[in-house]
């Protein structure tokens, strides 16, 4: 078919598998909070929670695959009845999620990089003050930096539960989902464990390493961005440009044969080797957590 029926036909696809998917939305259990240690959580536990995304199933990610995939096939091959095109974009679209939660945790890792440094310097506050290492994790719930307050206002939660103080910093380790706050973590369990009485230098110095690291990883990544945009839109622009040649009649009917369908092989195999080559070299290596 084509013509009326080909879109009308698409549609139709559309809203059943829209009405599918609100179908296995509305069956999924409710998701509870992650509290499990970064070594036992398995990996796309760890890179929801690194992302911000504590409280999301891991179910919802495929989900939304499926549902940008699915949309992203109905309204390619609607446009230019190609099917090797719309196979294409609709790996491009099962590939956004992700590609979107790497930037969040991206994103998340450099807005805390900018807080753990305050963060710090409250908790030595509260330690030189006379406050108990819980009572100044507490107080950060409160005068903390915004982005924060909230793993602490639970680890208060916890520990006014009667939670032990082990359980409840690993806890607030699990909530905190990043490599900074993983090093603070194990350094207070350490000092707390060995009885040291150096806590406040050890906060100084982490503080001040902490500033230097931020300091000179922006630099490095403000120089480096360019140099990585440029790429993304190297790579991105010829499927500009194949999705604006299929709208035609002539350069469609050529995608369907054997030889275009070959060439949009070789061009997506490209394409992929490419991105993944301009990751691993334009994109600063990221800091492991500890005991992940």
């Amino acid at each position: 078919m084509t013509g009326p029926y080909t879109a009308e036909a698409a549609l139709l696809g559309l809203g059943l598998g829209i009405g599918l998917l609100l179908v296995l939305v509305s069956c999924t259990p409710a998701p509870q909070e992650s509290t499990t240690t970064p070594g036992q959580a398995p990996r796309l536990r760890r890179l929801l929670d690194e992302a911000g995304h504590h409280r999301v199933p891991a179910s919802a990610l495929f989900l939304s695959t499926a549902g940008c995939a699915m949309t992203a096939f109905v309204v390619v091959f609607t446009i230019t009845t190609a099917l090797p095109v719309a196979v294409c974009f609709t790996l491009f679209a099962a590939a956004l999620p992700w590609a979107m939660l790497r930037w969040q945790l991206s994103r998340r890792r450099k807005r805390l990089a900018e807080v753990w440094p305050d963060v710090i310097d409250h908790l030595r506050s509260a330690v030189r003050s006379g406050l108990s290492l819980p009572e100044g994790l507490i107080e950060l719930g409160h005068s903390g930096p915004a982005p924060l307050r909230e793993p602490f206002t639970e680890f208060g939660s916890d520990w006014r539960a009667g939670v032990p103080l082990d359980t409840a910093l690993e806890r607030l380790k699990a909530r905190l989902a990043d490599p900074v706050g993983d090093r603070i973590v194990l350094a207070l369990r350490m000092t707390r464990e060995l009885g040291g009485t150096e806590l406040g230098r050890l906060l100084d110095t982490l503080a001040d390493v902490l500033r230097e690291n931020a300091r000179t990883r922006g630099e490095l990544e403000a120089r480096q961005s360019w140099t990585v945009t440029g790429a993304k839109l190297a790579v991105a622009a010829p499927w500009a440009v194949v999705l604006l040649l299929s709208t035609r009649p002539e350069a469609a009917e050529a995608y369907r044969s054997g030889a275009g369908t070959l060439l949009l092989a070789a061009g997506l195999a490209v394409s992929v080797v490419s991105y993944r080559l301009m990751l691993r070299i334009g994109t600063l290596p990221a800091e492991e957590r500890v005991l992940a």
